[in-house]
């Protein structure tokens, strides 16, 4: 089969080359503008006749063009999004007039901007501040408390007050937290809690000092940070596809080099097993083992997984594998579910 051949859809539409309806493939092409005085390069996709070659116009090729230039433009300058903008509405459970006058634009300014309206990167970083924190969202409602109503007011605030108590995670762990699910896109809670664990214990093991604050308990489905479970409870469905997830955009710029070098060995190798696997993997393990002695196989308890007792356990398969290559993290995992780790 030709390359050709692979791209055709069974779609078909009129050529004005061939002058007559024919199959067409879509496929990416590179275009440069002019926006404010300055080019860019943008991807759009294109229709291609599956037998001249030739470019055709198809309905909704040209709106889906419109609304590739605008997201890549909005990305690379760094501007909200309509979807940003349509998620702090909804986080804060605010219209768009009282968000308008809350955040101190003028009252019509947010409608402009779900139609379309590109923000100046000013009025941008305000709406990001605002997704991205809700003290900052509590700060805006309080400075402009006059110029919305009282029921607008007190529903944002009660809004801004359970997600700021809802993400009392650190700073540290939100950024690891995007960052993994930037890099898997679907990940369970059970999952995301074991490649939690194993973030800290590789790199307090590599740099002797742990990455998060958090203490880790010995639950009986493995190792779990209880601020984290909290957090993700509340979430009623996949946690990305939820509105409140907004709040991590941006985290995962903020982490340095040897944290998102530790995260993407942990991704790279743990992160390929399911949750299941990786409860299998920190019940062979010994910070979990002996902070669970004592209790039975289906006993619940809380008991505390020390930072120390995670860092001591992976300098010393530091020692035997070289946990800071992904050869030798394989090798570990490998091993550890052959329950031979000597």
């Amino acid at each position: 089969m030709t390359e050709r051949e692979t791209k055709v859809y069974e779609k078909r539409d009129f050529c004005i080359e061939c002058r007559r309806e024919t199959e067409f493939f879509l496929q990416k092409k590179n275009i440069v503008k002019s926006i404010r005085g300055r080019k860019y390069t943008f991807g759009i996709t294109v229709a291609v006749c599956a037998e001249c070659g030739g470019e055709m116009s198809i309905p909704g090729l040209i709106d889906k063009n419109v609304q590739e230039i605008d997201e890549q433009y909005r990305s690379t300058e760094g501007l909200v999004s309509i979807e940003d903008i349509e998620n702090l509405m909804k986080i804060y459970k605010i219209g768009k007039a009282p968000l308008s006058l809350v955040l101190g634009f003028g009252e019509v300014t947010i409608s402009r901007y779900l139609e379309g309206q590109v923000p100046s990167k000013e009025y941008s970083d305000t709406i990001k501040a605002a997704l991205s924190s809700p003290i900052y969202m509590k700060d805006k409602l309080n400075v402009n408390r006059g110029k919305v109503t009282d029921a607008a007011y007190k529903k944002a605030m009660a809004a801004a007050d359970n997600l700021e108590s809802l993400f009392s995670v650190s700073e540290k762990m939100l950024r690891a937290i995007a960052y993994v699910f930037e890099r898997l896109e679907e990940v369970t809670p059970l999952m995301l809690q074991k490649l939690l664990y194993f973030i800290q214990g590789i790199y307090s093991a590599l740099y002797g000092k742990p990455i998060f604050t958090e203490d880790c308990r010995a639950w009986l489905h493995g190792p779990v940070y209880p601020e984290v479970y909290d957090l993700f409870r509340d979430f009623k469905y996949n946690p990305i596809d939820d509105a409140r997830f907004a709040l991590f955009d941006g985290k995962k710029d903020e982490l340095t080099s040897d944290e998102k070098k530790v995260i993407d060995l942990v991704v790279n190798t743990f992160g390929v097993y399911g949750g299941k696997v990786l409860e299998r993997i920190t019940h062979n393990e010994e910070p979990w083992k002996n902070a669970r002695k004592g209790y039975g196989d289906s006993i619940p308890s809380s008991e505390l997984l020390t930072k120390s007792s995670i860092r001591e356990y992976y300098e010393f398969v530091n020692q035997r594998y070289g946990i800071d290559t992904e050869e030798g993290i394989k090798a570990y995992i490998h091993n550890i579910l052959n329950w031979n780790i000597n």
